[in-house]
């Protein structure tokens, strides 16, 4: 069988020179892909995007770096927890995400931002914990909504990880704490919001490698005034993030660093240049008054500036990339910029939205009128990969990119590092 095996592997190594997809279904016979990537394929207008991908509706399918877990899989797993990871690294995902944040004890952990613990966790229904958050949890009133607020800095790394983590969402007409964590949003799922794992940052290390995944955590901007306790700066933080993969012998190819703070990419540029070779700077300009993704003139830096400053890998949402022409989808401006100055390309989030037959939402804003059903999922995908040329896509629900990859890109492109 080993014999066998190593055969096999030969074969498919050879394949992938020639720029071909390896057909063997022991590939990664762990993964596992469910109903829903064929589910979106049904929903797709008959057509060749269509029949390509229903011609690769039983695989084989093999982990790609195309596919990156946005948050584990938060469409139906508490993100960010042990839990929600497993989920993903079933479906295929190549590379995952920890969101970086630290505790009162100035240590890291997964979690999407320093202040939502109240949200995603159930910190509020343990007293002794609830007594620490930065805003205690009140009441809806006729004035004012339901609110709280508890942050990763209000407690230690070892309350941290005797919480339970939970489903997003909070009811804002609650009268009860309890009530305020019965929020979740109407098209993802309770079915396994029971206490599920929070993962440190360290932890997510080990979990990623042992599995096989490249890492991409995102340094988080801190809610609290920094330097944290006098001492704790901003490079600090930066720093201690790298120094984690260090001590686990991550090698830098594995890792790829993110922020939306320019000033990480460029500390990591200077003192970290070999993890900074593959950094990814989430592009937050879309925020800037007046910006608009087909006007060059609306932002700045220009893309060869960021590219001549060594940044490597930009990332801005979904709709960023795109507009409408003419009844189709097309790359943006702001897409061929990067192309053109020699940037790389990932694009967020995938599958994030509620279901699409509402009309578009935040992240498809830029496709007004073609985001009308859960078909644009695909849709969007096929430009993104074929067209925009992203290397990679962070979805809430990996199988769908894992999916797309296997049966759309030759292998030789799914793996994303430099």
């Amino acid at each position: 069988m080993l014999l066998l095996r190593l055969a096999a592997l030969l074969l498919c190594s050879v394949m992938v020179l020639f720029g071909l997809n390896c057909p063997l279904a022991w590939a990664d016979t762990a993964i596992q892909l469910g109903p829903r990537p064929l589910y979106l394929v049904q929903a797709l207008p008959d057509g060749p995007l269509k029949q390509r991908l229903q011609s690769c509706s039983q695989g084989p399918f093999y982990r790609t770096d195309f596919s990156i877990a946005h948050r584990g899989a938060p469409l139906m797993f508490p993100e960010h927890s042990l839990q929600s990871y497993q989920a993903a690294i079933t479906m295929g995902a190549g590379v995952a995400e920890c969101d970086v944040v630290f505790t009162a004890d100035k240590q890291l952990v997964c979690r999407h931002a320093q202040c939502d613990l109240h949200q995603t966790t159930d910190i509020l229904l343990r007293p002794e914990l609830a007594a620490k958050c930065r805003q205690p949890f009140k009441a809806a009133t006729a004035d004012a909504p339901a609110s709280a607020q508890c942050c990763t800095s209000d407690i230690t790394l070892a309350e941290f990880s005797g919480l339970c983590a939970r489903m997003d969402g909070v009811n804002s007409n609650a009268d009860t704490a309890e009530q305020y964590l019965q929020g979740t949003p109407d098209w993802r799922t309770n079915l396994y919001n029971q206490c599920a794992t929070p993962v440190t940052h360290r932890q997510s290390i080990q979990l990623f490698a042992k599995a096989g995944l490249k890492m991409t955590p995102e340094l988080k901007q801190p809610e609290v005034l920094m330097p944290y306790q006098g001492s704790f700066s901003q490079q600090h933080y930066a720093q201690q993030l790298v120094d984690e993969y260090k001590a686990a012998e991550v090698a830098p190819a594995q890792v790829f660093l993110q922020s939306f703070n320019y000033q990480d990419i460029q500390y990591w540029l200077q003192h970290e240049p070999e993890f900074a070779r593959q950094a990814v700077w989430l592009d937050g300009r879309y925020e800037t008054p007046g910006f608009d993704a087909m006007q060059p003139d609306s932002w700045q830096p220009s893309m060869a500036e960021l590219k001549a400053a060594g940044l490597t890998i930009i990332a801005p949402p979904l709709w960023v990339l795109v507009t409408e022409q003419d009844g189709v989808i097309v790359p943006s401006a702001y897409a061929k910029a990067a192309r053109q100055a020699g940037l790389k390309i990932i694009a967020w989030s995938l599958e994030r939205s509620r279901p699409l037959a509402g009309g578009a939402d935040w992240y498809y804003q830029s496709l007004p009128t073609l985001a009308n059903s859960d078909a644009t999922v695909l849709q969007l995908l096929d430009v993104l990969a074929r067209e925009v040329g992203v290397i990679g896509v962070f979805s809430d629900w990996p199988a769908t990119t894992t999916f797309y990859a296997n049966c759309m890109m030759p292998a030789a492109q799914h793996q994303t590092s430099n």
